[in-house]
């Protein structure tokens, strides 16, 4: 169960032992006004006070307040001395650093995590004699015996097979090398599951969904601690070599916060301080632009200077094509994004079920044996086919290629023309070889496997991306439709379509790009991006001069997709988890009102509320023992009910048992008063208890009669915990945004009660 911070929500007090409770920056906060300020009876501030609990969404409003008020104390101290002025300068370019030091493990990890992957995805196949530690690439690199011809082989590099029985051929080196490469596959993924489960449950999956939710306003423990951090870069490493249908970009999102969260629990600017922290979701100020563009610079830089893919360059799938596209092409990308759409409600559809099937059966009893099973059946079937035994960022990248003189790929046996003289970057178009048309054979193969296996892997107990599955998919569905359209332009160059724009010995279709195109659509089908897909396939590809095709691939796959449903796969897995979330994509349409969904509602209990003057410290013990809400609005009195301000039940606690502790003359039978002035009492009765600073005088409030559509977006907008619903002043309810989620969950047909941490 997940606790908001509503009356409500319930806090049983049990955390599952799955969960690691690494608690990070809960320290004692700064002074504030109003709203803020803490403790009256005590000289200095104690801890935890305007912390959160695990699993509670923070205060946007009550954080932006703190900051401001800490900065404009920072400020007033600068002007005492020159040791004041030094430290407002460092808590200013505080956030800089920060900023650097994350660009500069990021960008350390993302290498280290791409060596790592090459060199164990080549172990399951051989070694290189030389040097242990070098792929198959690198191995042949070093060699002096490497040919062109054979440019893959080299003597320093052997198969396992040879390695053991000094022969490269036959049917026993083939099912000796086969056994090798699933035994390697297994214990790659044994590990990987094996350390997520015992060392950090929270290593798991892409991450995407929960970064999403944390980002707007979740506290989940240890989600971004140290030990993540660890697990998740040997175990992604471990997963993505084991040769399972996943990727490591997704992962590497939170990598990178993890990363995030350990600089910023270095600076009380933003350890104390859970909406600084997280200035990238409903805040997102002109200067967190700068600082993530200065981020990246710096984690570009680092991997550059570590160059992972051995070609100088920074984008994965770097492609140079020497012909431009053509208008008439933009039927079969189109059709390209139709499929991409398709694709992308297929496997939402199939891989959501799969995953709640896992949630509600023995099956999520054993990841284990889950885990092991797949990476069983996709090793398997993966080693006959060429195009599945190999890394998919390596398939994705032979796919994207252009055919040129230089490429010995069996997609690019073409026959030749011996008349043919022209330059290198000009090859004409070709009839297919035996070679292609093989490979085609292959692919559809692949394609279907992709499709299939990808649907499983996806959300199992080890970390896994989604990207690079995605993108394997569209390429090869791409790369059969480009050698498609190219082999009908070059046979039938007289038709119609083709006249116009591919002449007899031209160069005019360009396989790769189609294959590029593709990648893109079944990315957008899968996530349902548009703009930031299109950005992203540039910084993979680097290919600027194909905006159009990738943009009309990318808007067609959303479209198509749409119509099935609007959620892509991360809000899907937001939704099976029933993450508190509230999308700024989703439409509330629905001519409802804030009295429709205020709690409470009728034949409830009346609204828990303490009086401004009038309780006692055992009637607020009573009232935090005997409920489970997780605040309390305060009021004048119970006859008139006018709102004064609304406090936190963490807070309460905290005060109470503080000033039991420091305050002598604090009994359970001491009023707690909220207001300015002590009321007056006789001096017989025990020592007031005075707690108006840690009451929030300022709590947004709505009337009742406020249309729910403008209660929804002031929720989306300003990351309210909860709002309190008034008349003419007088307290009516509260509204929480675990209520909002259930209303809209309730508006759509759905189950209410999914909406809930689980």
């Amino acid at each position: 169960r997940f606790l908001t911070s509503a009356q409500t929500t319930r806090d049983d007090g049990k955390k599952s032992r799955d969960f690691q409770q690494v608690h990070c920056g809960a320290t004692p906060t700064e002074e504030m006004n109003g709203a803020g300020n803490l403790m009256d009876f005590l000289d200095e501030p104690f801890p935890d006070v305007g912390t959160y609990e695990d699993f509670h969404t923070i205060d946007w409003l009550r954080e932006k307040s703190r900051d401001t008020d800490r900065h404009r104390k920072i400020t007033s101290k600068s002007k005492e001395s020159i040791w004041e002025l030094i430290k407002s300068l460092l808590d200013a370019w505080s956030g800089w650093v920060v900023m650097l030091l994350i660009g500069l493990l990021s960008g350390t990890l993302a290498g280290v995590i791409d060596l790592a992957v090459d060199w164990m995805t080549d172990l399951k196949e051989g070694v290189c004699l030389s040097a242990f530690w070098y792929s198959h690439e690198q191995c042949c690199w070093t060699s002096n015996e490497t040919t062109f011809d054979d440019r893959d082989k080299c003597p320093q590099w052997q198969k396992w097979a040879e390695l053991m029985t000094g022969h490269t051929e036959g049917a026993g080196v083939y099912v000796l090398n086969y056994f090798l490469y699933i035994l390697w596959a297994l214990l790659f993924s044994f590990l990987a599951v094996s350390l997520v489960r015992v060392f950090a449950p929270y290593a798991c999956g892409s991450g995407i969904p929960e970064i999403k939710t944390i980002l707007s306003g979740f506290i989940i423990r240890g989600y971004l601690g140290k030990w993540t951090l660890l697990i998740k870069t040997v175990t992604l490493v471990l997963a993505v070599s084991s040769g399972l249908s996943l990727g490591k970009e997704g992962p590497l999102v939170h990598v990178a916060c993890c990363c995030g969260n350990l600089f910023c629990s270095l600076f009380s600017k933003y350890s104390k301080n859970e909406g600084k922290r997280r200035e990238v979701s409903y805040y997102f100020p002109l200067k967190t632009l700068w600082r993530s563009f200065f981020a990246a610079l710096v984690a570009a830089f680092t991997l550059r200077s570590i160059n992972p893919f051995g070609n100088s360059r920074l984008v994965l799938f770097y492609v140079e094509y020497h012909t431009p596209w053509y208008m008439a092409e933009l039927v079969p990308f189109i059709l390209l994004g139709v499929f991409g759409g398709l694709w992308g409600t297929l496997f939402i559809r199939a891989n959501i079920a799969w995953c709640r099937r896992r949630k509600t059966t023995q099956l999520g009893k054993y990841p284990v044996l889950e885990v092991i099973a797949v990476t069983g059946i996709t090793a398997v079937l993966a080693y006959p086919n060429p195009y599945t035994r190999r890394s998919t960022s390596e398939l994705i990248s032979e796919l994207f290629n252009d055919c040129g003189s230089l490429e010995s790929s069996q997609l690019c046996d073409y026959i030749n023309n011996p008349n043919m003289s022209r330059p290198v970057d000009d090859i004409p178009d070709r009839p297919a070889g035996p070679g292609v048309y093989n490979a085609l054979w292959q692919l559809a193969l692949a394609l279907i496997f992709k499709i299939v296996i990808t649907i499983f892997t996806f959300g199992m107990k080890i970390p896994s991306g989604l990207f690079i599955p995605s993108m394997a998919v569209g390429a090869i569905a791409g790369r059969i439709v480009g050698i498609a359209v190219e082999q009908m332009a070059y046979h039938h160059h007289d038709w119609i379509i083709f006249k116009n724009w591919c002449r007899p010995g031209a160069d005019c279709v360009t396989p790769g790009l189609y294959a590029m195109v593709g990648a893109a659509a079944c990315l957008g089908g899968v996530t349902r991006m548009t703009v930031s897909l299109v950005v992203i396939m540039f910084e993979l590809t680097g290919g600027l001069e194909y905006i159009v095709p990738l943009m009309a691939a990318a808007v067609t796959s959303k479209w198509v997709a749409d119509a099935f449903g609007k959620e892509g796969i991360y809000e899907s897995h937001i939704q099976l988890n029933g993450y508190p979330y509230l999308d700024v994509r989703d439409e509330f349409t629905h001519r409802t009102l804030a009295t429709d969904v205020m709690r409470p509602r009728r034949n409830d209990p009346p609204l828990a509320v303490l009086t401004q003057d009038t309780t006692t410290v055992e009637d607020v013990e009573t009232l935090i023992k005997d409920t489970d809400y997780n605040g309390f609005p305060v009021v004048v009195s119970r006859e008139s009910e006018r709102l004064i301000g609304f406090v936190q039940r963490r807070d309460l606690t905290l005060a109470i048992k503080n000033a039991r502790q420091k305050q002598d003359g604090v009994v359970s039978s001491s009023v707690v008063y909220f207001t300015e002035d002590a009321p007056q009492l006789p001096a017989s009765n025990p020592q007031p208890l005075k707690l108006r600073r840690i009451l929030n005088l300022s709590p947004f409030t709505v009337t009742d009669h406020t249309p729910m559509e403008t209660v929804v977006d002031i929720f989306r907008k300003l990351g309210l915990r909860q709002c309190l619903v008034t008349r003419s002043g007088r307290l009516l309810g509260i509204i929480t945004k675990k209520d909002v989620l259930r209303h809209m969950a309730q508006m759509m047909n759905q189950d209410p009660e999914s909406i809930m941490f689980n």
